[in-house]
């Protein structure tokens, strides 16, 4: 099995390449010799991969969770998380810089950051959970990959299943106003409302995600990435067209929630933020390693305006009917809207084998090397059906999408991007005991991450197994 530090490189790699290659032959023009060929990629391309690790399906999902906070406690709240997700994300760079400087080794990944500053930590115990950390990590990111997949089946099913009834709706009304004359607020067609359940959308997606996960060289994914880019970005500035057309006062709206629909504002809002798993993989492939935090702060800077914009414009637009995605508020009426959901959802289908890649690179390859070579193609592309099929199960189960994206954020999303990083830092930080202000602000970052999952997880499970009690609206 690959190294974790290896496994961070080969997710990003492909991906880097398919934005880098044509550079990278005009240097091969200039100069042949390899020695002198400029290594990595651009500041642009780090931008841009910035912007693809973050934006996804959490950011249709933040309007309501501006619902569940306030409309100005919602807001300022989602800048702050930013903030602080955006300081992890450098104590993170900064900690594997250090420790990779210290060793003389090459530049680490993110478990391998946290075993080995548990190695070199003076405290015997931190030494000997070093082997723990690592798999802790390996394991938590596993668990928020595999939510992610979890996620896109629900995004999937639910869009694909109001294009559907949209199309047999709007065909239904042209039909009876042809053929019948019907009374004024009469629906046109009771079956189309009805359509299919939800579940057989997600079991009608399934063989096609088994079969695209079946690629396991993401180089072949250049092509549909580039593509379902473009499909989302096309996507997101529809929305916003749609949603500025009709805005409400914010007056009338609840400024400040309770802390139980609070508790789901933080799975939600910390679920968005998804980058971090992609942080160091970039600052190592990056050319000019020294400009990476400039390129973290404008590109996690856009994101946080492009995060808050769309939230807080969304929840004016629709108010207490916002849903788990805006595109499901987007009515069945225009063409626009239904390519919204089309392009948005074919974005998120390409994605899903994105994120599938490291969970089935980190628990596929063990398996497989204890069965002999003649098996293991037939094991490997077994297991990673497996896997589909647990995400597809997982979805079926909890088939609200508010709820799994609040649940995925706050067990796993919250670890990652708050507790890990700066317990990582105190750790590794030379001098021990850390400074008083440093201990302190680390430790309250790692505080409001664990209050986070526990509070966020408590409300969530609640929701799933009481589903009748009051909680926000699927």
């Amino acid at each position: 099995m690959p190294a974790a530090e290896q496994l961070d490189m080969e997710l990003m790699t492909p991906l880097m390449e398919e934005a880098g290659g044509e550079e990278e032959e005009e240097d091969v023009d200039i100069d042949e010799d390899p020695e002198h060929l400029p290594q990595g990629i651009t500041f642009t391309q780090t931008l841009l991969h910035l912007l693809k690790g973050n934006i996804g399906t959490g950011l249709l999902g933040l309007p309501l969770a501006v619902k569940n906070a306030g409309i100005v406690l919602g807001p300022v709240s989602l800048v702050l998380m930013g903030v602080v997700c955006v300081h992890c994300m450098h104590i993170l760079v900064s900690c594997s810089h250090q420790l990779s400087e210290r060793l003389k080794r090459s530049p680490l990944g993110y478990s391998d950051t946290v075993a080995v500053a548990m190695e070199m930590s003076s405290s015997q115990c931190l030494r000997k959970g070093a082997h723990f950390g690592r798999h802790l990590v390996n394991f938590f990111l596993v668990l928020t990959q595999l939510g992610f997949c979890s996620v896109y089946f629900v995004f999937l099913a639910e869009n694909i299943k109001q294009v559907m009834e949209g199309a047999h709706l709007n065909s239904s009304v042209e039909t009876v106003l042809i053929h019948s004359n019907i009374s004024q607020g009469e629906t046109p067609s009771v079956s189309a409302a009805a359509g299919l359940d939800l579940r057989l959308y997600m079991v009608f997606l399934l063989p096609f995600i088994i079969v695209l996960t079946f690629i396991r060289d993401l180089r072949n994914m250049a092509a549909l990435s580039a593509i379902a880019n473009l499909c989302m970005a096309v996507s997101i500035i529809l929305i916003f067209t749609y949603i500025l057309n009709d805005v409400s006062d914010p007056r009338r709206l609840p400024y400040i929630s309770s802390w139980r629909k609070f508790s789901f504002f933080f799975g939600t809002a910390i679920f968005a933020f998804e980058g971090i798993g992609v942080v160091l993989p970039l600052e190592n492939q990056m050319r000019e390693p020294k400009r990476f935090p400039q390129a973290l702060n404008i590109g996690m800077g856009f994101i946080i305006i492009l995060y808050v914009s769309l939230a807080t414009l969304g929840y004016l637009r629709f108010r207490d009917d916002i849903k788990g995605s805006i595109t499901l508020n987007l009515p069945h009426d225009s063409w626009s809207n239904q390519l919204v959901k089309v392009l948005y959802s074919f974005g998120v289908f390409v994605s899903y084998a994105v994120q599938f890649f490291v969970p089935a690179e980190i628990l596929v390859p063990p398996v497989c090397e204890r069965i002999r070579k003649s098996w293991r193609r037939a094991a490997d592309l077994s297991l990673r059906a497996l896997l589909v099929c647990l995400t597809c199960m997982t979805a079926v189960l909890i088939p609200r999408l508010d709820l799994v994206i609040s649940l995925v954020g706050a067990v796993s999303s919250s670890a990652l991007a708050l507790v890990f990083p700066p317990l990582v830092e105190l750790v590794a930080y030379p001098s021990q005991p850390p400074p008083p202000l440093l201990l302190l602000k680390d430790l309250s970052i790692a505080f409001l991450g664990f209050i986070g999952f526990l509070t966020g997880t408590y409300v969530t499970l609640e929701e799933i197994i009481y589903p009748d009690d009051q909680g926000p609206s699927p």
